[in-house]
């Protein structure tokens, strides 16, 4: 049984495309619990009353309790081994409760779960966003299910958080054992992920497409991250995450949380095409490898640069477009 739990505060027309998503699933081995966190909008307690599915229940916080704290009530409220906290606006495909089930019972001991996922936009077009393309580059190749874990998954986070949190799933003792970090809202998933994989855990990854994920501006990240509370915020935790690293012994995993910059690439992705730099150099090259050819998004983010020859920027000694390669004014 895999315990779905939703945590809402948002479009609800969107929160119905979801459950009904859920709905479809061609697995009926899952339970779907809304947590509403007082939404100001009586219509969607109306709208779960008028359902009556037993599969489903729906409960409203007595207070607001703002993104963490209901994450962690809804943690408190699973029953099952299993469990998801599913974005209130995505779309989880008719496989999907079927593929996380098979992967638990394949994998029994993965902590997490991270299955294949595609992009949608507010409309549920299917899009590639830079951000997205960002993530594949750096995620983990996998042509079928991998087991990651220890200092080369932290490794591989610290670098560019490739997950994708409402797909996510967790064994429950997990969550129960693991408390979200007070101070980081906006990068909350990570420092979780982070937190369980210092712990000895481990994370399945499973490039096995079943999820929708929507992307769109209006998402609590993006809008944090055009005003600027997210730079502030992923400072703070990065600086957290090296110490945290070297208490563990990883110093790899320190120098990747005190390297990491793939957010500036972010920030670029939401920025409106008419206010982005006029140049974009489609490659530069890999002094350590002639073979290596590193593909930069926009010429105002030199660390952005990705070495395909896995190396770390220490070691790959790559070009800087924007001092060498700009035509000067």
């Amino acid at each position: 049984m895999l315990d779905i739990m939703l945590p809402f505060w948002g479009e609800p027309r969107y929160l119905y495309e979801t459950v009904e998503a859920v709905r479809r699933q061609t697995d009926s081995r899952w339970h779907l619990t809304i947590v509403d966190d007082c939404y100001p909008d009586p219509a969607v307690s109306e709208h779960f009353e008028s359902l009556d599915d037993p599969r489903i229940t729906y409960t409203r916080n007595k207070v607001n309790l703002g993104i963490t704290a209901n994450y962690a009530h809804c943690v408190e409220l699973a029953t099952s081994d299993l469990m998801v906290l599913l974005g209130c606006d995505d779309i989880p495909m008719p496989n999907y409760v079927a593929r996380i089930l098979d992967d638990h019972d394949r994998f029994p001991h993965a902590d997490i779960i991270q299955p294949g996922v595609q992009i949608i936009d507010s409309q549920g077009r299917r899009i590639k966003p830079l951000v997205d393309a960002v993530k594949r580059m750096t995620m983990p190749r996998a042509r079928s299910r991998r087991l990651l874990g220890g200092e080369e998954l932290a490794v591989s986070l610290l670098r560019a958080d490739w997950l994708y949190w409402p797909s996510l799933a967790f064994k429950r003792e997990t969550l129960a054992s693991t408390p979200f970090r007070p101070g980081f809202p906006i990068i909350q998933d990570l420092a979780l992920v982070i937190d369980v994989v210092a712990a000895g855990g481990t994370l399945l990854l499973d490039p096995h497409m079943c999820f929708d994920y929507r992307r769109h501006e209006e998402s609590a990240s993006s809008s944090a991250l055009l005003d600027g509370r997210r730079f502030s915020g992923e400072q703070k935790y990065f600086a957290l995450a090296q110490h945290l690293m070297l208490r563990n012994g990883w110093t790899r995993a320190a120098r990747a949380a005190r390297m990491h910059s793939t957010s500036r690439a972010h920030a670029l992705a939401l920025l409106p095409v008419a206010v982005r730099p006029h140049a974009c150099w489609p490659h530069t090259r890999c002094a350590a490898d002639s073979s290596c050819y590193s593909r930069v998004g926009w010429c105002a983010a030199p660390t952005l640069t990705l070495c395909s020859a896995g190396r770390e920027p220490a070691s790959c000694q790559w070009r800087n477009p924007v001092e060498e390669d700009l035509p000067r004014a």
